[in-house]
C-alpha cells in the first residue's frame, strides 16, 4: 500500500511538472524551426512561443515567430519569448523587448529584426549600428 502511495505521488508530481508554462531550453544545433523548418543555430535571433498548456514551439528568427501567430489562436499563447542581442541564448519576454531592425546586423531570415532587453541597450546598438527601434505592439503592426 505504501509503494502505491508513493506512485501516486510520483505520478501527481510528474503530470504536474510536464504542464509548467514556463521557456524550454532551445537547444541549438538540434532543434528546427516550427515555422520555417531551418535548423535554430543562432543564439541572437532565436525566439519561442509557449501556450497555456505548457507546449512550446520555437523559431530560428523572431519574425518567424510573428509569422507564425497570424495562424494561430493567440489566446492560447501564455508567453512570447526571444532571445536577446546583449545576452545571446537568454531568452527575455518578447512582450517587454525592444527591437532594432538595421540592415547592419543580419537575422536567420533576413528582417535585420533584433530583440534588447532594455530600450537602453537597444538605443545604444542603434547609435553604432543605425536603424528603427520598434515595442512589440509596433513590431507586430510593422510586420502585418
Amino acid at each position: 500500500m505504501k509503494t502505491l502511495k508513493t506512485l501516486i505521488a510520483f505520478a501527481i508530481l510528474f503530470i504536474y511538472a510536464s504542464c509548467t508554462v514556463g521557456p524550454q531550453p532551445i537547444q541549438y544545433g538540434e532543434d528546427s524551426c516550427y515555422y520555417c523548418q531551418m535548423t535554430i543555430v543562432d543564439k541572437v535571433h532565436a525566439a519561442e512561443i509557449v501556450t497555456s498548456k505548457g507546449k512550446a514551439y520555437k523559431f530560428d528568427a523572431i519574425e518567424c515567430m510573428v509569422n507564425f501567430r497570424k495562424d494561430f489562436d493567440t489566446s492560447e499563447i501564455a508567453l512570447y519569448l526571444n532571445t536577446s542581442f546583449s545576452e545571446p541564448g537568454k531568452l527575455i519576454d518578447a512582450t517587454n523587448s525592444t527591437f532594432l531592425i538595421s540592415e547592419n546586423i543580419p537575422s536567420p531570415m533576413g528582417a535585420f529584426l533584433s530583440a534588447f532587453k532594455s530600450r537602453g541597450e537597444a538605443l545604444k546598438t542603434q547609435s553604432e549600428k543605425g536603424g528603427q527601434l520598434y515595442s512589440w505592439e509596433d513590431l507586430l503592426a510593422h510586420l502585418k
